[in-house]
């Protein structure tokens, strides 16, 4: 039906740029932003084409309607606009009514004719178009369910080569059936295993949501067993089929192809379908391959890693699993997290994984504790090093020392000297903005000694300015979903309280860092919820109504 393939999630391929459904409501200007009058505007066609779904009826003439108060034979309309495409720069909006195309009255046309307008006017189109409200339209759109047959013309123009692959198969046996599924990987990492028959479903599926698309043909059925030499040959003729439809945009974006692609069904798990291949890059570089399920949270994952790894019971509270998101920051993944969703979706990646093994501790002395296992110091030797070269850990004068050593394979020297520098079990965060800055970022760094903000520009240069606060010196603190902000409030010598927030996007990861330091330092339990101890000098969670009264604009003179 039309309009049905703009219902896009997109919960694995992220492709840039997203389509406004023409059964939402977000998009739909609001009766006060509405302009009764009808509007020229001109698109310019970039690689993304014009950027705009048409949909409306497709026999000619039909009963008047009454729009914004004036009355127009039948109209098409704009269904979906691309966010960020040329229809949506050059200012149409969904649920627009056309009235002219390139000059041409198209009151009352059939689909195809302003359809066959919109190409034939090469890369520029001018449209004469009546916004509406949303209420209008739906009363539009019941109107025309109601007396003709509508449909959707798709842009099949715009076309991308995403990285997707077939590269190996494998048969899976369950109590009552043997099969062969066929694994499919985007950039080298593993989106799910699919057996033939549900490949033929998926056509079957596509062709009916895009009729005038000449798809390609697939792979023929065999009514026997198949050779292995069959089987790879059907394995390329289903990954040449992939890749020719998914280089389709709106098609790769469709509701289809994402749940063929990344929805996992009952079936999959009793089929063990669901399993899929993860990569994680390990301290020393190495990378290690799990298989677990694509549902799988991080502490599943982190479960069988450990295992696999063969890591040191001792070992598991000080390690953890991280997110890279780019050369020179890494975020914890929070134990309800869905590792191989991210896996996929930073698909665009250089590096084989956006997955890691790394140090989850500030305290030395626990650190130095666990020197007895070869693991753990062959571990830190190699984040520290790659801390080094990453300029998170400050060697100053021992940098040709400490590359001397790392030469000649002197890790227990090596690990002796890094643990005086300055920046050793210290986490900075990317710069971001903070309430007690009218102008400028700052820069959070916590180490077990002391939290740190560094004032910089907006575009994270150090400007000299560095507040340093003792662990003794916070009260509170707290994440602030709504603001997407992290919160703590400090209190020095007898002065009032005072509240700061900091907005960064990794403001539940800063909160974290926080219970784990005051875990580590053993003042307060770390846990959410738990009982408290009022004489103690860090109380965890301010409540809503504090927060409330707090959380307006500080100008902190300390800062």
């Amino acid at each position: 039906t039309g309009g049905v393939w703009w219902c896009v999630v997109v919960r694995l391929l992220v492709i840039p740029g997203k389509m406004a459904d023409s059964g939402g409501e977000e998009d739909l200007s609001s009766p006060d932003q509405v302009s009764t009058k009808p509007r020229v505007v001109t698109i310019y066609k970039t690689d993304t084409g014009f950027g705009f779904n048409v949909r409306g009826q497709v026999s000619e003439g039909g009963q008047l309607r009454s729009i914004n108060g004036q009355l127009y034979a039948p109209l098409q309309h704009v269904s979906a606009v691309l966010e960020g495409g040329a229809a949506h720069k050059a200012g149409i909006q969904r649920g627009d009514r056309i009235l002219e195309v390139n000059d041409e009255n198209v009151e009352g046309a059939t689909h195809k004719r302003v359809v066959d307008l919109i190409k034939s006017g090469g890369d520029a189109l001018t449209l004469k178009v009546v916004s509406v409200s949303r209420k209008e339209a739906a009363r539009l759109d019941a109107q025309s369910d109601d007396n003709s047959a509508s449909y959707s013309y798709v842009d099949y123009s715009e076309k991308r080569a995403l990285p997707i692959s077939i590269p190996d198969y494998r048969t899976v046996e369950t109590a009552t059936e043997k099969f062969v599924v066929y694994n499919i990987y985007m950039a080298g990492r593993q989106l799910c295993a699919r057996r033939y028959r549900e490949f033929s479903n998926l056509h079957q599926t596509i062709k009916r949501e895009f009729p005038e698309f000449p798809f390609p043909k697939m792979p023929g059925k065999w009514p026997f067993t198949l050779s292995e030499q069959q089987l790879d040959a059907r394995r390329r003729g289903l990954e040449q089929y992939l890749e020719k439809v998914c280089s389709i945009r709106v098609i790769a974006e469709s509701d289809v192809m994402q749940e063929f692609l990344a929805d996992i069904t009952e079936k999959d798990v009793n089929s063990g379908t669901a399993e899929v291949d993860l990569r994680v890059l390990l301290p020393d570089k190495s990378t290690l391959t799990v298989t677990i399920r694509r549902n799988n949270n991080t502490d599943q994952v982190y479960d069988a890693v450990v295992d696999k790894l063969g890591l040191d019971e001792e070992l598991l509270p000080y390690f953890g699993l991280f997110e890279i998101l780019d050369t020179n920051f890494e975020r914890k993944l929070g134990p309800t997290e869905f590792p191989h969703n991210l896996y996929i979706q930073n698909y665009t990646a250089a590096a084989s994984t956006c997955i890691s093994l790394r140090k989850w501790l500030f305290d030395l002395q626990r650190e130095l504790q666990l020197a007895h296992l070869d693991m753990a110091n062959n571990y830190f030797f190699w984040q520290a090093v790659d801390d080094v070269g990453k300029g998170r850990i400050r060697p100053g004068d021992h940098i040709y020392e400490l590359k001397s050593l790392q030469d000649r394979g002197k890790k227990q020297e090596y690990l002796k000297l890094v643990r005086k520098c300055e920046g050793y079990n210290e986490i900075a965060f990317p710069h971001c903005p903070c309430d007690s800055r009218k102008k400028g970022h700052v820069i959070v760094s916590l180490t077990i000694e002391h939290f740190t903000l560094t004032a910089c520009t907006e575009d994270g240069e150090t400007e000299g300015q560095v507040i340093t606060f003792s662990w003794e010196e916070m009260t509170q603190w707290e994440v602030d979903d709504e603001g997407m902000a992290f919160c703590f409030q400090y209190q020095r010598g007898e002065k009032k309280p005072r509240w700061v927030r900091i907005f960064s996007p990794h403001f539940v990861y800063m909160f974290d860092c926080f219970e784990r330091i005051v875990q580590e330092l053993g003042t307060v339990t770390a846990a959410n919820g738990s009982q408290e101890d009022d004489s103690s000098p860090m109380k965890v969670g301010a409540t809503t109504k504090t927060a409330e009264k707090v959380f307006e604009t500080i100008n902190d003179p300390d800062l």
